[in-house]
Order: C-alpha cells, then structure tokens, then sequence
C-alpha cells in the first residue's frame, strides 16, 4: 500500500503534537507505528515521509485560501505530481478542506514542517517545487501567491536568490547554467565539475527518499536532477564556458 493509504486513508492523527497533530486528530502514534512496520522504516525516517506528504497537502491548502480561489488545472497538478491514487481522493480532499478551513496561519505548519529537515535542504527545495507547480498549473503565478510561496521560501531557510532560481526552473524558464550550478563564467572547468557532482548527489533521487521524500512522490519529480545534468551539459560542452 502507498503511503496515501496508510496515512491518509487509514488514521487520523500520528505522533506529531502542534498544530499537524491537532489538524490530523488523535490517533496519535497508532498510525505512525503501523506505516514504519509496514515500510521497514526507523521511527526518524517514516515520520519525514508523512511530514513531506501532510506538508504538500496542507501546504496547497493554505495557499489556496491565500488566493482565494482553486482552480481545475491547479488540482489536477496536484494530483499529477503527487500521485494520489483514485481510491484516496476523497481522503486526501478531505484533509485538504480541513486544512484550509482551520484559523491557524499557513506559517506554523510551515515551520513544523520545516523544523523535520535541515534549513535549506534539497528535502524542502522539492517540497516548494511542488508548491510553485500547483500555483502555475493555470498558467500564471498570482502576486498573492507569489508572496505566500516567497514567505514559505524564507521559512524553509532559503534566500531570495535561491527562491527566484527555484521559480525559474521549476516554471521551465531559461536558466542561467552557471546560477543553476552556483558557480561564476570566471570558475575553473574542473570545481564546475566538481560542484555538479556533489549537487547531482544532493539531489539524486534515492538521496532524496532517504532524507524523507516518500518514493510515491519522487518517481514524477526528478526536474532538478535533470536541470543540474542538462547545466553541466551545456557548460562542459562549451556552449557557455568562458574559457573556451
């Protein structure tokens, strides 16, 4: 069973506390329990993964009431790149309205979800790609949604430089292969490289899953591998290198 099915579907609260945990209900640890015996999981890693998957749902949610409206392409980009099952639609949808019903402000859940990974962490900067798809599904970003995804980007640590980069990719815009890399035309060919591996390694997808993206959600979010790949591509190619 997929992790929508074991924790959304199948409990309604796990060992989180604040205001997750009184969102979700009280089951509290019996779903948790039963998702890392099923998985084979430590206790550390399943309650990432749940947190990652809660994170993109009440996330959405809470953006969504920030706009003031949802529309179809954007629910429909939801369940493409997170990969609800039909079956748990309804579940999902459910803890959706829940989420954007409750009178607590979008910034708590973001901090507690924040507070499960490292600060700018390649875990959150997959989390806030999803995000900027689901709001650009209907084929523009809104100012309020811009500012909501900008005060979610500094929660999660990053910086405006970061966040702008983050919008670029995840929107398909043209990128600068050296930004994406992090690196100036002025730096040798050999630290570019170097820089590309240890990105391609940071974001490289069973990385990922170990640090707590749930591999129902990874295997339709592979872009920032493939932007990091295509970077380098382009630069050792010497399409872009300075020194050529």
């Amino acid at each position: 069973m997929t992790i929508w099915g074991k924790i959304i579907g199948s409990a309604t609260g796990f060992a989180f506390g604040g205001p997750i945990g009184a969102l979700l209900g009280g089951a509290a640890g019996h779903a948790l329990d039963k998702f890392k015996i099923k998985q084979k999981l430590p206790e550390e890693l399943a309650l990432k993964q749940i947190g990652f998957t809660i994170g993109v749902i009440v996330l959405s949610a809470k953006m969504a009431k920030a706009d003031g409206k949802v529309t179809k392409s954007e629910i429909n980009a939801f369940k493409e790149k997170v990969k609800v099952p039909d079956n748990e639609i309804k579940n999902v949808a459910r803890l959706w309205d829940q989420a954007k019903k409750t009178t607590d402000g979008f910034e708590v859940y973001a901090k507690q979800i924040s507070n499960l990974f490292e600060k700018n962490s390649s875990v959150l900067e997959e989390l806030l790609n999803l995000l900027v798809i689901i709001a650009e599904a209907d084929g523009k970003i809104t100012n309020l949604e811009k500012l909501y995804l900008k005060e979610v980007s500094n929660i999660f640590g990053f910086s405006e430089q970061d966040f702008e980069r983050i919008c670029s990719s995840t929107l398909n815009k043209v990128t600068d292969p050296y930004q994406t890399l992090g690196v100036s035309k002025d730096t040798p060919l050999e630290e570019i490289k170097n820089k590309w591996k240890k990105l391609a390694i940071k974001h490289h997808p069973d990385r990922l899953i170990a640090q707590g993206i749930p591999q129902d959600i990874i295997e339709t979010n592979t872009y920032r591998l493939k932007e990091i790949n295509n970077a380098w591509d382009l630069i050792r190619n010497k399409k872009y290198y300075s020194h050529a």
